[in-house]
C-alpha cells in the first residue's frame, strides 16, 4: 500500500503488567549486582493490592524480595489501595525455586536457555532507527509519566496509556491521524480541565507541531473518568506488554517475552543482539529498513536459522548481508553475552517506555559495519 494508517500503543510505568515487568527486573538486577552468573527467570502477578512473584532463580545473591518488590511500587507511586496499589500494606506472596537440572544441563555449556523464534527491526523514518508510531507513543507515555512526577500535573496517578495512529505515504510518515490517552487521575479533578492540561503539557510538549493539522482526532480520557487504576482496575502480569516492549506490531516478535529473565534466555539476549544488527545494517547504509530472525535449540550454542528482509530496500542482497552477519558477529548465547555485556545489572533501564530505540543501552550502539 502507498499509502495507510498504523497504530501504535505505549503505557506508563504504573500501568498494571508494567509494574509486574518492574518488580521481576528488579529481582533479575539485584541478582545480578551480587552474581553475575546468576540465572533468574521471575515473574510476577499483581492484582488488588497485592503481588504474587514466582520462578527460578539460581544465584549465590542473597536477595530480600519482599523488600524489592515494595521498593518498586513505591518508585511508581502507588501508596492509596483505595484507588490503585499501596506499598507499605500489600501483601507479597513469593514462589521461588531453583533452575530445573535438566534445563541448567544445556546452559552449564553455552546452550541456548529453551528453543525459541526471535526477531530484530531497524528502519531509517526516525533518528533512534524506531518505527514513527511506537516512538512517538513511547515519548507520550514517558511525557505523561514525568509531569505526574514533576508536579506539572499533580493530580496525576501513576496508570496510563497513549496511542498514536500515523498516516503513511510510500512508506513514510506524513502525519498523524490520531492521539489517544488515558491518564489515571485522583477523583476531585474536572475532565475538562484534564484535558486541557495534557493537551498544552503533554500533547503539545512532544509531538512536533508539523505533523498535526485540523483534522488530526485527539482523545483525552475518552471514558469520561479514569480514577480506580493500576492492579485495583486490572490484573498486571510479567511479559504481557510483548508488542509496547519492541516494534509497536510494525515488526514481527518472537515467542518470548524479556523481563525477569537472565541473558541465558536466548528470548531476551538474542531479540536485543538481532536489534543491534539490524540497527547497523540501517545505520551503515546497507538498506532502508531491515528485519532479521534466528531461531535456537535448547541445549545448543549456535543458531539453527537467520533470515532476513530488507523489504527491497537493500544495497546488497539479502544472501550477502546474512554472510556479513555471520563473519562479523558470534551468534552464540555466551558469545551475545559477552559482545553485549549482559552480565551487568542494566535490565531494569529496559522494562518501561520500550527497549529499543533508547540511548545507552549496549545494543543500540552504531559501530562500523
Amino acid at each position: 500500500m502507498k499509502e495507510y494508517f498504523f497504530t501504535s500503543e505505549s503505557v506508563t510505568e504504573g500501568h498494571p503488567d508494567k509494574l509486574a515487568d518492574l518488580i521481576s527486573d528488579s529481582i533479575l538486577d539485584e541478582c545480578l549486582k551480587q552474581d553475575k552468573n546468576s540465572r533468574v527467570a521471575v515473574e510476577t502477578f499483581v492484582s488488588g493490592n497485592e503481588a504474587t512473584i514466582a520462578g527460578q532463580i539460581t544465584s549465590l545473591a542473597k536477595i530480600n524480595i519482599d523488600e524489592i518488590a515494595r521498593n518498586t511500587i513505591k518508585q511508581i507511586g502507588y501508596d492509596d489501595c483505595n484507588i490503585d496499589m499501596d506499598y507499605r500494606t500489600c501483601k507479597i506472596n513469593v514462589n521461588i525455586t531453583r533452575q530445573s537440572p535438566d534445563i541448567a544441563m544445556g546452559v552449564d555449556i553455552g546452550g541456548a536457555g529453551d528453543q525459541g523464534i526471535m526477531f530484530g527491526y531497524a528502519s531509517d523514518e526516525t533518528e533512534n532507527y524506531m518505527p514513527y508510531a511506537i516512538d512517538m507513543a513511547h515519548k507520550l507515555s514517558q511525557r505523561l509519566a514525568s509531569v505526574r512526577k514533576q508536579n506539572i500535573i499533580p493530580y496525576l496517578r501513576p496508570d496510563g496509556k497513549t496511542q498514536v495512529t500515523v498516516e503513511y505515504e510510500e512508506n513514510k510518515p506524513k502525519r498523524i491521524e490520531a492521539i489517544l490517552i488515558s491518564a489515571q487521575h485522583n477523583a476531585d479533578i474536572e475532565q475538562e480541565v484534564l484535558k486541557q492540561d495534557i493537551l498544552e503539557n503533554v500533547i503539545k510538549k512532544i509531538v512536533p507541531q508539523n505533523m498535526m493539522d485540523n483534522n488530526t482526532k485527539i482523545y483525552i480520557n475518552p471514558t469520561g473518568r479514569f480514577v480506580i487504576g493500576g492492579p485495583l482496575g486490572d490484573t498486571g502480569l510479567t511479559g504481557r506488554k510483548i508488542i509496547v516492549d519492541t516494534y509497536g506490531g510494525y515488526a514481527r516478535h518472537g515467542g518470548g517475552a524479556f523481563s525477569g529473565k537472565d541473558a541465558s534466555k536466548v528470548d531476551r539476549s538474542a531479540a536485543y543482539m538481532l536489534r543491534h544488527i539490524a540497527k547497523n545494517i540501517v545505520a551503515n547504509g546497507y538498506a532502508n529498513k531491515c528485519e532479521l530472525q534466528i531461531s535456537y535449540a535448547i541445549g545448543m550454542k549456535e543458531p539453527l536459522s537467520i533470515y532476513i528482509n530488507t523489504f527491497g530496500t537493500g544495497k546488497k542482497s539479502d544472501e550477502d548481508l546474512v554472510k556479513l552477519i555471520k563473519e562479523k558477529f558470534d551468534l552464540t548465547p555466551n558469545g551475545i553475552i559477552e559482545y553485549l555485556g549482559l552480565r551487568e545489572p542494566i535490565f531494569t533501564k529496559t522494562t518501561n517506555y520500550g527497549h529499543f530505540g533508547k540511548d545507552g543501552l549496549p545494543w543500540e550502539k552504531i559501530i562500523d559495519f
